[in-house]
């Protein structure tokens, strides 16, 4: 699941094309039809990745930004464990979209968290679960970026 926007960049567009849930972040529409489509995938055992960051701004170093609630709130809904994973340095390779600054050869580094396991959490406990993906990722990217 991802921003619409990506399908505009040539470099992504190839790949959010073919496995993407695109998502138009300024209509409530697009994204509860995105929603509805990972919970279907779910339901049909596929795993979803989803970026639960509430926005990509220009700020250089970039921080990490709240997260919206409805991975944690499906997940919980459907009991299905969040895997977390941190992308590091990819801002330093490729900062926008490629057009304004380009890219350049580099390594990415990503960093797999351990698994949470959604069986503890109330459906009714999204900010809790939020909260504890939130700053277990934050630890991990303020340690390494």
């Amino acid at each position: 699941m991802g921003k619409e926007e990506l399908l505009s960049n040539p470099v992504t567009r190839i790949f959010f094309k073919t496995i993407d849930i695109p998502v138009k972040r300024d209509s409530k529409i697009s994204s509860f039809k995105a929603y509805k489509k990972a919970e279907a995938l779910l339901k049909k055992n596929y795993s979803v990745v989803i970026f639960p960051e509430g926005k990509i701004d220009d700020r250089y170093p970039p921080v990490l930004h709240p997260f919206k609630s409805g991975a944690f709130r499906m997940a919980t809904e459907n009991k299905i464990p969040i895997l977390p994973i941190v992308i590091q340095d990819a801002w330093k390779i490729l900062w926008d979209d490629g057009k304004r600054f380009g890219s350049k050869p580099g390594t990415i580094h990503v960093r797999i968290l351990a698994p949470i396991e959604i069986n503890e959490y109330l459906v009714n406990d999204n900010s809790t679960l939020e909260n504890i993906v939130y700053n277990r990722m934050k630890s991990v990217w303020n340690r390494h970026n």
